[in-house]
């Protein structure tokens, strides 16, 4: 606590002594004229006597009980955000399609405990990789300031109803813009341009048996509101979707309710990628494991 008093003591003397240099020089105004200008007055420097003393700052110097009293609120936030909640097996990890391992990790928390929340299945939930801000947590110990690096948005939860066309329409924005996605299987080719776009996809139920989308059905999916208060852009078409109804839980605090509901449940976060994003091609790789 010495060392944060210390530096209070020092920005404090750097801000007075910024206030006595203004308040020290007095510069006459300008006239209309360049001709009539006159000489800028400014006031006599000061002379001051000092004298530079070495003083030692170590655990010898005692808190100070008032200022240990006005940091303790803060003090007690930044050691709650210190708490490990779980557990990781493997690094978490950003990539360009379906925002990598680490974007799988956010999809699936968003959806299950989203489905906790409204108490039933949530068939599929999205949200866009640019809102994940921190690209790797490293494997072992998880903690709430990883949680908070990684959403530091105060973005809501929101679930919203999709026509099947409509649906198919967006989950082809989610695979070209390399975004989130949790309760559907997806193939992808790279395109001339060597980006990704959809070539097929598949829902899943909620005994993970996979469903073919009905263009006349109607589907209720879950994101945050910020996709779907942009109005325009490449997610325009969530705005054709009906019966919007805000989750009261933001997605930082939904992500982390559900790493605490499977540590409780004795399961460590996974890393693995799993089959929800397969490239068709040359380059096409065997998926580590299933979707939950």
């Amino acid at each position: 606590m010495w060392c944060v008093h210390l530096l209070l003591v020092c920005a404090f003397a750097i801000a007075s002594q910024g206030v006595v240099a203004q308040q020290g020089s007095a510069v006459q105004p300008r006239s209309g004229t360049p001709s009539a200008r006159k000489p800028v007055q400014t006031a006599a420097p000061a002379k001051t006597k000092g004298r530079v003393s070495e003083i030692l700052v170590d655990a010898s110097i005692p808190d100070d009980p008032a200022l240990e009293k006005m940091l303790a609120p803060y003090s007690a936030k930044v050691g709650a955000l210190e708490v490990v909640i779980g557990k990781i097996e493997g690094e978490l990890k950003k990539g360009p399609v379906g925002g990598g391992n680490l974007g799988n990790f956010v999809a699936d928390g968003i959806r299950l405990q989203s489905s906790a929340k409204l108490g039933k299945p949530v068939l599929l939930a999205v949200t866009n990789s640019g809102g994940l801000r921190k690209n790797t947590i490293a494997a072992g110990d998880l903690r709430a300031a990883d949680i908070f690096e990684l959403l530091p948005f105060e973005n809501a939860l929101a679930e919203v109803d999709l026509t099947g066309e409509q649906l198919l329409k967006l989950l082809n924005v989610v695979v070209s813009s390399g975004d989130a996605l949790s309760g559907a299987n997806i193939k992808y080719r790279m395109n001339a341009y060597n980006r990704p776009e959809l070539v097929s996809v598949r829902l899943l139920d909620s005994q993970g048996r996979e469903m073919e989308i009905d263009p006349k059905a109607t589907y209720s999916i879950v994101t945050n509101d910020y996709l779907l208060k942009l109005g325009s852009g490449r997610y325009a078409i969530l705005q054709e979707g009906i019966n919007v109804r805000t989750l009261v839980v933001t997605l930082r605090n939904a992500l982390m309710d559900y790493v605490k509901a499977e540590t409780a449940s004795g399961r460590p976060i996974k890393a693995a990628l799993d089959d929800r994003f397969v490239l068709i091609g040359p380059d096409a790789q065997k998926p580590e494991s299933p979707q939950r």
